[in-house]
């Protein structure tokens, strides 16, 4: 697998463990490809959506742009099917003694796709320019931890400075980063994509980049027809060990994921991210052993906006409440026929420090305790509550099954609030306008507890979308930070997901598979740990 996709907002509802491989559905339909021969110019089609914003790696939080730009873009490291690091663009990251300074040596000799040179200053110059907040990158605070950057982005005022300290270019394939506090898993977030590498004309026009970008990745941008199709070709100049099996990738938006499905049925496209709901009793019958049934590091919960009058100084009790009225194993059972398992915690499972139960009692059925909580915590304002989802993706039923379980044990009214696509949901919790409570599905950015956590809830960083703050909570964040290894970190870790139970940022649902398929066209398709398709190791039939 190639390295680490960026962890981001997922327009699904799944996530996945380790071991990412295509399982045969045990139906009657599958393929006889044996005597097929490979064309190595075959392009593959995947159906994806509009992304949220243009390719800029740093200002992409969602899966539909990330999966583009990780065809794009090849960073300093990835990470192995037991999250073990592995480089790519870089030939070591070491730490000092105290994990305050990490010197990156690069590879020599890799090139973006025009033909400049990637280089240590390639990295330095893209991080400062990600962190300038005049430039609008969402993804900013990604670079928090590297000395300086509260001069270049401070949280009030005029920023004081246009370049983070902590960013030293030794020469061309060296440089090193000082931290503001060490940090010993610093260099698993390397992986995630705000650190992928931009060339110098990326800075001077990024609108126009952002629309036909210039990586240094196993595919090069060929074209943006959006709304319809991003088109990509295979690159003879790639580095990296992801060379392409392929020609290029076609990545089709499609609004409904049943249009996608009947495509992907009729060999019009070569896969999906997730199939309907609708179709999650039949798809391993339909495609028999082409059926994907696989695990992925996600998580999906339901988030309250604290920033409303509803929730903003709600007591716990109500959101424990509500939680307890989920009956989570029927409708994993029944909605998601046996495809969905109940979360319980705050972390996915595949994730170093994941920890099994860290909700306690509030992500366990229980009726009489739900409303008796609730009673005690003053009630649901307005006694209604609203989920808000992306109607572009197979989120209905499930939605529908949640509301219906809290409905019926509580007698608090929940309905659905649906977006017409994944697009305008992101930008509502961007904007902070959601109504009540929004649907969140978290996939890792790198193999850690600390990225569900410190990423997710801790005050102001970029993932909190819902305005969560319990300054409780941040100090054990900081204190997991200040570890001296990797492991010691992630127990730290453990601690700080335990105090979540007296705060309920969000209410864990279900971990969530890969359910999905590929077409008679291609050889086989697996998705890795982030849950995205591994379409560079993609082979496709001659016609």
């Amino acid at each position: 697998m190639r390295g680490a996709k960026s962890a981001k907002w997922v327009a699904i509802a799944g996530v996945v463990s380790l071991a990412a491989t295509a399982c045969g559905g045990g139906g009657d339909k599958g393929s006889d490809n044996a005597n097929k021969k490979i064309d190595p110019k075959g392009i593959v089609s995947y159906a994806n959506g509009e992304p949220q914003n243009s390719l800029m790696p740093a200002n992409t939080m969602e899966a539909y742009g990330s999966v583009v730009i990780d065809s794009l873009f090849t960073g300093l490291v990835g990470y192995d099917k037991s999250g073990n690091i592995t480089y790519e663009n870089a030939e070591s990251v070491t730490p000092n003694g105290d994990n305050s300074v990490w010197t990156v040596k690069l590879k020599p000799g890799w090139t973006f796709h025009n033909g400049e040179k990637v280089t240590a200053k390639s990295y330095v110059d893209t991080w400062n320019w990600d962190a300038n907040p005049a430039n609008g990158m969402q993804n900013s605070a990604w670079y928090r931890d590297i000395e300086g950057y509260d001069k270049v982005h401070p949280e009030k005022g005029k920023a004081k400075a246009k370049t983070m300290s902590g960013l030293k270019v030794v020469d061309d394939n060296t440089f090193t980063i000082k931290l503001s506090n060490p940090i010993p898993y610093f260099a698993y977030k390397l992986a995630y994509s705000s650190f992928y590498p931009l060339p110098s004309g990326a800075l001077k026009d990024p609108k126009g980049f952002g629309e036909s970008p210039v990586g240094n990745g196993p595919y090069k941008f060929k074209s943006w027809e959006h709304k319809k199709s991003i088109q990509v070709t295979a690159w003879d100049g790639y580095k990296g060990d992801s060379k392409p099996k392929n020609g290029g990738i076609n990545f089709k938006a499609y609004t409904s994921p049943q249009a996608a499905y009947n495509d992907l049925r009729s060999d019009n496209v070569d896969s999906m991210p997730l199939v309907p709901d609708a179709e999650l009793a039949n798809y391993k019958q339909d495609f028999g052993d082409r059926a994907i049934n696989t695990d992925f590091s996600a998580l999906n919960t339901i988030n309250p906006a604290f920033y409303t009058k509803q929730w903003k100084n709600i007591d716990v009790k109500v959101i424990q409440g509500l939680s307890m009225a989920i009956d989570r194993p029927t409708i994993a059972k029944t909605t998601f026929f046996g495809n969905r398992e109940p979360a319980t915690g705050w972390v996915a499972k595949g994730v170093k420090g994941y920890q099994a139960d860290a909700c306690g009692e509030y992500c366990k059925f229980n009726p009489d305790k739900a409303k008796q909580l609730i009673k005690e915590g003053g009630g649901v304002p307005g006694n209604k509550i609203s989920i808000q989802y992306n109607a572009d993706q197979p989120h209905k039923g499930w939605v529908t099954a949640v509301c219906n379980s809290i409905t019926k044990v509580t007698g608090v009214k929940c309905v659905g609030d649906p977006t017409t696509d994944f697009q305008a949901d992101t930008e509502i919790r961007d904007q902070k306008k959601v109504k009540s409570i929004y649907r969140s599905g978290w996939v890792l950015d790198y193999p850690f507890n600390g990225n569900f956590l410190a990423d997710l809830y801790g005050t102001g960083v970029d993932g909190n979308k819902g305005d969560f703050s319990d300054p409780k909570f941040d100090g054990l964040v900081k204190k997991a930070d200040q570890a001296k290894t990797v492991d010691e970190s992630a127990k730290l870790y453990q601690d700080a997901e335990k105090e979540l139970q007296n705060t309920m940022p969000g209410i864990p649902t279900f971990y969530n598979k890969v359910n999905s398929a590929y077409s008679n066209n291609v050889k086989k398709i697996e998705f890795d740990q982030a849950g995205d398709p591994i379409l560079w190791n993609v082979e496709v039939f001659k016609k």
